[in-house]
């Protein structure tokens, strides 16, 4: 998870990019350095009177003529020390093809530079956000750049699935807006299992979540707890919690309902919400159903938790957690010697969701060459040698499914493309109070066995101030 709570918990996977051949929407001629929402420039129009798009004079395709040779852009984010190295590597070959010099700056602080430096008056021309929740605040108060100004709805809709768009979109200071590109996603919403030891013991894959639950039955009759779950994460335990209850919520209400839920409009306190938590403690607070028992998950480091499948034989068999959780395997595994399958649909008619995380890219300067740095960001070009090196989901419906270094990485991307809903990591995007605070803790507190569900959804209610 690209997150505040993964960048506690793991060393970022960082882009590794090519320069892209796809052309774009077109750029305009607005150097100003004055953020704003509203560029002064008009997109190009079409003899049809539309805004121009993918017709080869877009500010890419400038760009890689060469037009912007000399310029420089600002880019800021979380990216530093080894980080920012292979970032720096990664955006050479585009540098060295259009000339443009993207001069990166990381800070292990973003998130408190990034409001300093705007409300100062001296953004960078590009910031990578984490963290969308925190992007929101500035772009209400018309401080980004709405990137609908330059790349035409059909060329977005053409480059990502709604859902990504949708996303994308927040409230602006005079209307909604787009507030910036995915760049970079992980899928979260993944059960892993030991791939040898799963087909010698004839367990097969479930594909809804009553067979799940049949599933996790049959494996506590044979003797084993099916679950291995770890949510300590030092000052950042509990989220693991969070994202089970995220991944329930999706499966068990409507989306509208979960993106009500994350602004408090629906409370934790609700019944909706209360269900989910349920569903969850039926899996979690099972002692046969749960390696070392309830007791052991809050003091259990996530990054732990995922051992015991590949014990000899194993001590649990089923672990759900994003994809980047194969850094914490044991050493030597390699793809053949683990798979995945998607957290299965709970009511049919929320269909199959998936739960992302990823970083959104947002402009708060409206200048030709930061439009054609941006447009270059909506490419799958640009992942390409990233992807390669494996750990990442390209959002972009361009990027090529040979680009991924194993089947099950492939198979992430495909499950993503295919999702009825996606939806971000919801407490990345709840209020800070919330979701890096009272959420987290409230998990804890209620997994520890030191409150009660109705008592510790009330707590995480509180963060809603």
């Amino acid at each position: 998870m690209y997150t505040r709570k993964t960048k506690k918990a793991l060393t970022a996977f960082i882009m590794s990019v090519a320069f892209a051949t796809t052309i774009t929407a077109c750029g305009g001629n607005n150097n100003t350095n004055t953020p704003t929402n509203k560029p002064s420039e008009k997109p190009t129009e079409t003899a049809e009177g539309g805004n121009n798009s993918a017709t080869g004079d877009g500010a890419l395709a400038q760009a890689l003529n060469g037009d912007f040779k000399g310029k420089k852009v600002t880019m800021f984010g979380p990216f530093t020390d080894a980080d920012e190295v292979k970032f720096t590597e990664s955006i050479k070959a585009f540098e060295e093809k259009t000339g443009i010099d993207i001069a990166y700056e990381g800070s292990k602080e973003f998130e408190a530079t990034i409001s300093v430096r705007v409300n100062g008056n001296n953004a960078p021309d590009i910031a990578d956000f984490p963290q969308p929740g925190l992007l929101k605040g500035f772009v209400n108060a018309g401080k980004v750049v709405d990137v609908k100004s330059f790349l035409s709805d059909e060329y977005l809709k053409k480059q990502y699935n709604q859902s990504w768009l949708d996303m994308a979109t927040m409230p602006g200071a005079s209307g909604d807006v787009m507030a910036g590109i995915w760049a970079r996603s992980s899928v979260k919403s993944l059960v892993w299992y030991n791939k040898k030891a799963f087909a010698e013991a004839g367990y097969t894959v479930p594909k809804t979540w009553t067979e799940l639950m049949a599933l996790t039955d049959q494996i506590a009759k044979d003797g084993d707890p099916a679950w291995s779950i770890g949510i300590e994460s030092g000052t950042a335990t509990g989220w693991p919690a969070t994202d089970w209850m995220e991944d329930i919520m999706l499966r068990t209400t409507t989306p509208e309902n979960y993106d009500k839920w994350l602004t408090g409009e629906l409370p934790f306190t609700d019944p909706v919400v209360k269900n989910a938590a349920e569903k969850m403690a039926e899996i979690w607070f099972n002692e046969d159903y749960v390696y070392g028992g309830r007791k052991s998950i809050a003091t259990t480091s996530f990054g732990d938790a995922v051992k015991p499948l590949f014990d000899n034989p194993p001590k649990a068999w089923l672990h759900r957690q994003a994809g980047f959780i194969t850094s914490f395997f044991p050493e030597g595994l390699t793809a053949d010697d683990y798979d995945w399958f998607p957290l299965p649909a709970i009511d049919e008619q929320y269909g199959q969701p998936a739960l992302i995380s990823g970083d959104i890219y947002a402009m708060f300067n409206d200048r030709p060459e930061v439009r054609a740095v941006l447009e270059f960001f909506t490419t799958g070009e640009s992942l390409k040698t990233w992807i390669q090196t494996g750990g990442v989901t390209a959002p972009m419906n361009d990027a090529d499914p040979s680009w991924y270094p194993n089947d099950q990485e492939r198979r992430m991307a495909e499950f993503v493309s295919t999702a009825d809903t996606i939806r971000f990591d919801g407490s990345d995007l709840m209020p800070g109070a919330v979701g890096a605070g009272t959420f987290w803790k409230g998990m804890t507190d209620w997994v520890s066995g030191t409150v009660d569900l109705d008592t510790a959804l009330k707590e995480i209610q509180k963060g809603f101030k």
